[in-house]
């Protein structure tokens, strides 16, 4: 048998490849895409949230249908000595939700789950059955690998979240997107509580950490000690997910691309697509699949050299908040770093939407430095001159 033939074969379908599919199934019908994913489904177990201001309006086609719930009255935020609301409209995505929308928009022979990628070029796939996926073009959307984490510096946000079904209504009517306001336990930790209906919440608990390693029971433990603590009485937990997801500092942006094969395109995580700070990727994922959608030309190396730019491009635009991630880690005590975001919080609307959506403009970064820094003085300028600032990323977890 031949193998079978495609325009743009994409390994990986989590968040970032399957995005990248749907924008070509909408905006360029004539390509034919093949969707290669190792898990059991596409987009996995997951629940990815993100604030409306960071979707383009000429985005939103994409995401709308893959929402899953949708907050117009703004969020709250806490902290030791601060508390605030805020406007700002919040929406989540589910995996669900994400993989429906890719069995409705490409064809059953396209969207290959339980499938392991063994190798790839840039004219296609081979699964780990010996099978080639030929294409014109290739994209790896598969994760980052420990190769790329060793190209990068920082520290760690890993968090449990689970899905609370709760034997009375907890009412609340707004997320509370970090309440920093709990115990600080392993670097800066803080909950997050996601109302998703009159008795049920998402809450995560999540970390701002040195080192990867998670334990899950410990976590699930703190959860339910939160609910507690608020009166929640839980009768099951529906769904759960857990995450270790690298907070950069610095790094080497051509390290991060060494050994990727010759006209190979990279996307999501894999290409350093995320806000380096939050770790927050969803937006840049909307964007990045808008930007392959768009380009004129979609063979590969148009493919692999348009994604090589847009991640150069996106890595010199995030050295101020690898700056301000190396502050945090580097020059903040781990149970007093809450101060940082604490102060960060108190700062306009406008600047904090922009924040989260990796756009931060000059007027902005020039008022988040301003005045007196909620870190030791004389660690911070070591800090900024290379000193006690995080190592390379370890990668054992």
């Amino acid at each position: 048998m031949g193998a079978r033939i495609f325009d743009i074969a994409i390994a990986g379908g989590g968040l970032s490849g399957a995005l990248i599919a749907l924008a070509l199934r909408a905006r360029r019908p004539d390509v034919s895409v093949a969707l290669i994913e190792g898990g059991p489904a596409i987009g996995g177990h997951h629940l990815w949230s993100f604030f409306a201001s960071d979707i383009a309006p000429a985005s939103r086609d994409l995401v709308e249908p893959l929402v899953a719930a949708r907050w117009d009255g703004g969020y709250d935020v806490a902290f030791p000595e601060y508390r605030r609301s805020l406007p700002t409209a919040y929406r989540s995505v589910t995996s669900d939700n994400l993989a429906r929308a890719v069995a409705g928009a490409l064809p059953p022979d396209a969207v290959m789950t339980g499938t392991n990628v063994a190798a790839l070029d840039g004219h296609g796939v081979v699964l780990d059955s010996g099978e080639r996926i030929a294409a014109r073009a290739v994209i790896d959307a598969r994760g980052i690998g420990p190769a790329q984490l060793r190209a990068l510096k920082g520290g760690w946000q890993k968090f449990a979240g689970q899905m609370l079904e709760l034997e009375a209504p907890h009412g609340l009517t707004r997320p509370v997107v970090m309440d920093a306001s709990v115990p600080q336990h392993d670097g800066y930790r803080f909950v997050y509580v996601l109302p998703f209906a009159e008795k049920s919440l998402f809450v995560e608990d999540t970390y701002y950490a040195d080192a990867p390693a998670l334990d899950r029971d410990t976590l699930a433990q703190r959860i339910a000690d939160h609910a507690g603590a608020q009166g929640w009485c839980i009768a099951r937990i529906s769904r759960e997910e857990t995450g270790v997801l690298p907070v950069v500092t610095g790094g080497d942006f051509a390290a991060l691309w060494r050994g990727v094969p010759r006209g190979v395109a990279l996307a999501g995580v894999r290409a350093g697509l995320f806000q380096p700070l939050t770790s927050y990727s969803l937006p840049d994922a909307v964007r990045f699949a808008h930007h392959i959608a768009a380009l004129p030309h979609l063979d590969g190396p148009a493919i692999a050299g348009a994604s090589h730019q847009y991640a150069k491009a996106h890595w010199q635009r995030g050295r101020f908040y690898r700056m301000l991630a190396a502050m945090l880690f580097g020059a903040a005590e781990p149970d007093r770093r809450y101060r940082v975001l604490q102060r960060f919080y108190r700062l306009n609307e406008g600047l904090i939407e922009r924040f989260y959506a990796g756009g931060s403009t000059t007027a902005d970064m020039a008022r988040v430095l301003a005045g007196k820094p909620p870190v030791p003085l004389t660690k911070a300028a070591l800090v900024l001159a290379g000193i006690g600032a995080p190592s390379s990323l370890k990668v054992d977890r």
